[in-house]
């Protein structure tokens, strides 16, 4: 146990605490009120219906826990990717112990993002339907706009006509109105005798609508939808032989060929997790190793470099995580020795060189078909006369294009700072990596907060100190609420509750979700470009 004051160690307590209290969701009262109900709680259902004691990597746990007075954890849904019958899944569950899990607008964002992810890896996805619908007071963020609900709908559709994605919903409670679509558009629909149900209108809109009178049951129960309807297609007893049959259902399904990288034997890192606590530093503006980062990420620690004498501001190299293979980029930090006739460089800044360097290495990663991952601590590109001179634009237009147009997964881990425009050529959420993480150090923001202030203040701040008199108090002020406002903006945790990584990972983790992610992203053999990748449409109109 480290007994120096340490940055990652604080912020991970942090956010397990946080963690634990989101994954409880709308608390035990309402998991009893499930359970009285005859149902298992949301996660209860996720952690049955997954091969025990397989990885779970969730998706957007943290979106908007800081929004709604605290009412909203995880946006009242589970999303994330995990093994049933030994194959990689995702897991779309809703959480009816919040809210009823009715939708929120972070809710269409978590689940358009595990559409996306089904979609490009090819892998299947499961929807464990339990909604009260919409939350009315927020529909204006849930019902309108390209990126509202109907892209869930849209989506469903583009996976079954064109994609051939497996799509398997479960009605295990409500689902009610336009969210009737969702298990609607998939593949095969599942259905709880006595405590599901499935309509475009409940009993009360039915009543109020026609004037008819009608229990749930006979509207839209189970055995309704089972052997009148015929709108679904298998009816199970409970939510335990629900979960049984979506097992057995996929077990029977063939696997789509992937890619079929040589995996070696599991080799320990060459340093255990815990030594990353006190690698990092506390103040997050000083130096390290980058190469004592990976020696806890790798195995044996071990990373062949490409061309470590060029541009040794930025590391590239081929390495192995738990027997995977992956070509790694990341940013060396501190003060880059010289050489001869040349000036220092600054770590986890990007130069012309650099970025030509890594420009080179992605393109050939990406003919080689090797997944990349980004180790990001990166603080921008050089900016003055000399970078200017030396061409940093065009170079850093090449890294950028490199990046973005590589046909190989991109895994995305967050160590430090992700600043400016080398968060973007660092494979930044913009550019659809295939995962992006962050540790619980993460900043993410165009510059730092000092930055900030001197670009906003600067000029003010040397006239006064020209003249020799103090900045004025109005200005003091509002230079310190900056600074405080880009603390909580640039938070690892305000990141992750907005989407803007599928989630935070602690460094004893760190290993196993990679590796995990890089099985994930072994599924699909085409191009690791966009949300997704459409086949040929002209062979399906043949067909």
């Amino acid at each position: 146990m480290t007994t120096k004051p340490s940055r990652l160690r604080a912020l991970t307590d942090e956010y397990l605490v946080l963690a634990r209290t989101l994954e409880a969701g709308g608390g035990a009262e309402r998991v009893a009120k499930m359970h009285a109900q005859g149902k298992l709680s949301p996660r209860e259902r996720v952690r049955r219906l997954l091969d025990p004691e397989s990885p779970w990597f969730e998706v957007g746990l943290l979106v908007a826990y800081d929004r709604y007075d605290g009412q909203a954890p995880g946006a009242g849904v589970i999303t994330g990717v995990g093994r049933v019958e030994g194959r990689e899944v995702v897991v779309v569950a809703n959480d009816a112990t919040v809210k009823a899990g009715s939708w929120w607008p972070e809710t269409i964002g978590k689940i358009l993002r595990a559409q996306e992810i089904a979609m490009r890896q090819r892998i299947p996805i499961i929807y464990l339907v339990d909604s009260a619908g919409v939350n009315l007071p927020y529909q204006g963020g849930v019902f309108p706009g390209q990126y509202g609900a109907a892209r869930i709908f849209y989506y469903n559709s583009i996976m079954r006509r064109y994609l051939h994605v497996p799509q398997i919903a479960a009605v295990m409670g409500s689902c009610v109105a336009g969210g009737a679509y969702l298990p609607a558009l998939s593949d095969v629909i599942y259905m709880v005798d006595g405590t599901s149900f499935m309509g475009l209108g409940g009993p009360n809109l039915v009543k109020g609508a026609t004037g008819q009178t009608v229990d749930g049951e006979s509207l839209g129960g189970g055995r309704t939808h089972t052997e009148q309807s015929a709108v679904a297609h298998y009816l199970a007893a409970d939510d335990n032989e629900c979960l049984q049959k979506i097992r057995e259902y996929l077990a029977r399904l063939p696997r789509v060929g992937g890619v079929n990288h040589r995996i070696t034997e599991p080799r320990d890192a060459a340093r255990p997790a815990v030594d990353l606590y006190d690698l990092l530093p506390q103040d997050h503006r000083k130096s390290y190793d980058m190469r004592d980062v990976l020696g806890c990420l790798l195995d044996d620690g071990r990373l062949d470099e490409f061309q470590p004498a060029v541009a040794p501001e930025m590391i590239c190299g081929h390495a192995r995580i738990l027997g995977h293979p992956v070509a790694v980029i990341t940013n060396q930090r501190g003060l880059i020795k010289p050489r001869p006739g040349q000036r220092p460089k600054f770590g986890g800044i990007i130069y012309t060189e650099s970025a030509e360097k890594v420009a080179y290495f992605i393109e050939t990663a990406s003919r080689e078909r090797l997944p990349i991952l980004f180790v990001q601590d990166v603080s921008g590109f050089m900016v003055g006369p000399e970078a200017e001179h030396s061409g940093i634009i065009r170079a850093g237009a090449q890294f950028v294009e490199a990046m973005a147009t590589a046909r190989v997964p991109r895994i995305v881990l967050t160590v430090n700072h992700a600043s400016g425009a080398g968060y973007y050529a660092m494979a930044g959420q913009g550019f659809d990596p295939d995962f992006i993480v962050s540790w619980p150090t993460g900043r993410m923001g165009v510059m730092e907060g000092e930055s900030a202030v001197m670009a906003v203040h600067g000029p003010t701040i040397e006239k006064a100190r020209k003249e020799g008199k103090p900045v004025a108090a109005e200005v003091e002020a509002s230079m310190t609420q900056m600074r405080a406002d880009y603390e909580r903006d640039l938070d690892a945790r305000h990141a992750a509750a907005r989407g803007q990584v599928d989630g935070i990972v602690v460094p004893e983790e760190t290993r196993a979700q990679l590796a995990f992610l890089l099985d994930v992203s072994a599924n699909f053999a085409g191009p690791h470009v966009g949300a997704f990748v459409l086949p040929q449409l002209d062979d399906h109109a043949r067909s």
